[in-house]
């Protein structure tokens, strides 16, 4: 029997916000760095991931600069907080309804993220979904993260790489799997043309261009108010 296997990317596909981005904006609300100069140097990076030129090393030791300077209990009770009050309000039940829909078909499902672990895992858990490839944090000898990024970080063809690992590590190969994959970005057009049913979800325009170009299924799964209200 062929392995069904269905992938979700999160920010703007299964999210209608960036979880990355905004636990910037929550840490930066919580006082842990100077609004102005982290806004700026946020929204830069923001605006590199959309045009495809952002350095993902780069931005994940800014991204995580706050959280190591104020230690692994702290960055915790932040993290529960940021589920809490940041992610439950924008978590739809459409959102929800997809991925069950796939689950309650036997699909393995999993969560494949440009966005670290850290800020990731609780958002796919409460998402339902145990699998998770996301940007993996390397640790010190302290047990904490160094700001640098462990393995091959699962952002534009890193996800690919991460993904052919996740199925070699169950025996698998691309030929075994029936692979779906959701995704709002051209940041992911690499493993959009490795499945079998790419869907672009909610997808910028020049997705939504090249969806229609080569006769991919789209999925507006928010409705821009939707969008407005909860970026």
């Amino acid at each position: 029997m062929t392995y069904k296997l269905t992938l979700f990317d999160l920010d703007y596909t299964l999210l209608p916000l960036d979880s990355d981005h905004a636990w910037g904006e929550f840490t930066t609300a919580l006082g842990w760095t100077d609004a102005q100069q982290f806004r700026q140097r946020n929204d830069a990076f923001y605006a590199a991931y959309q045009a495809g030129t952002l350095d993902i090393h780069d931005y994940v030791r800014f991204a995580t600069a706050a959280v190591r300077a104020h230690g692994p209990q702290a960055a915790q009770q932040a993290q529960a907080r940021f589920l809490r009050e940041v992610i439950e309000p924008a978590i739809t039940p459409q959102a929800l309804a997809l991925v069950q829909a796939h689950q309650r078909a036997d699909d393995a499902v999993v969560v494949v993220t440009a966005t670290n672990a850290f800020v990731t895992r609780p958002i796919a858990q409460r998402l339902g979904v145990d699998e998770l490839i996301a940007v993996e944090l390397e640790q010190g000898a302290d047990g904490w993260i160094t700001g640098e990024i462990r393995g091959t970080p699962s952002f534009r063809e890193g996800k690919v790489t991460r993904v052919h690992d996740w199925l070699r590590a169950r025996g698998l190969d691309w030929g075994d799997a029936e692979i779906s994959f959701y995704s709002d970005s051209m940041n992911d057009l690499p493993l959009l043309e490795r499945a079998a049913h790419p869907v672009a979800t909610n997808p910028d325009a020049r997705l939504r261009a090249l969806a229609a170009a080569r006769g991919w299924r789209v999925l507006d799964l928010f409705t821009p108010e939707h969008k407005e209200e909860t970026a």
